[in-house]
């Protein structure tokens, strides 16, 4: 899954694909590249992010779903942005909130689309606050189950869901480790497992590394994720991941 920010304000590369044209070749190099999916989101979800209108969100994506084929997700938690960009073109759904807007599991539904579930500890403005856990990972597991039952009661098939476990959303660097470590842990769910680690701040945390200088800590973290069992990866460097995947998932074969 290649990502694709057209925001001015996401962490990684904010601003670089604000213009649909930039955005669209970015999008077809990604593809080019090797992504399966490409990932589009309107709003920046980064640790301390402001909040967008959702006619602003859909003016920046809209057109950029339109004009590219292939498959599309489109990375949001508001059920109208979800339903503009699944009627341009989107198949799958990317929330962070996990159905938060109540609205968004008829939306997803109703257009026989897929949906990403992931799990967020707080909201984008106060996650990174002290997040503490008793146990990471059974705490995330039981929210995701909730949220997959709340997903097949609004009308989802359990083939179009899936699930993320929310590397950096809410988690302290030692939180991000354990999740890697046991990740084998959430196909309990019987669900594909989607893992995105690629430049965040906790590779930063170990390695000491600015954002442009994290490729291969996020090589190392998309080689481990692989290797005990996602089934999708959402990078920004795709050529390179693409590669790594590749051969992981070879290993693992």
């Amino acid at each position: 899954m290649g990502i694709l920010n057209v925001t001015p304000d996401s962490f990684s590369d904010g601003g670089k694909f604000v213009d649909s044209t930039r955005a669209l070749r970015q999008a077809r190099k990604m593809q080019k590249w090797g992504a399966d999916i490409i990932d589009i989101g309107g709003e920046s979800t980064r640790p301390g992010a402001d909040l967008v209108s959702p006619q602003e969100e859909m003016d920046r994506v809209c057109p950029v779903i339109e004009s590219l084929s292939g498959l599309i997700s489109i990375d949001t938690t508001k059920s109208a942005v979800a339903a503009a960009a699944l009627a341009s073109g989107a198949k799958i759904v990317n929330d962070v909130s996990a159905l938060g807007d109540p609205k968004m599991g008829k939306t997803v539904a109703q257009a026989g689309a897929s949906i990403i579930l992931m799990h967020r500890k707080g909201s984008a403005k106060t996650m990174q606050r002290r997040p503490r856990y008793r146990d990471v990972v059974e705490e995330i597991l039981s929210f995701l189950q909730k949220r997959v039952k709340r997903a097949l009661s609004a009308g989802i098939p359990h083939d179009r869901i899936m699930v993320d476990p929310g590397i950096g959303f809410g988690k302290t660097p030692e939180h991000n480790l354990e999740i890697l470590t046991r990740l084998e842990e959430f196909h309990s769910l019987e669900l594909p497992v989607v893992i995105g680690t690629s430049r965040k701040s906790f590779l930063g945390h170990y390695l000491d590394r600015t954002v442009e200088k994290r490729l291969f800590g996020t090589a190392a973290t998309v080689a481990v994720s692989v290797l005990r069992g996602a089934q999708i990866v959402r990078v920004h460097d795709v050529a390179e991941m693409r590669d790594v995947a590749f051969m992981s998932d070879l290993l693992r074969s």
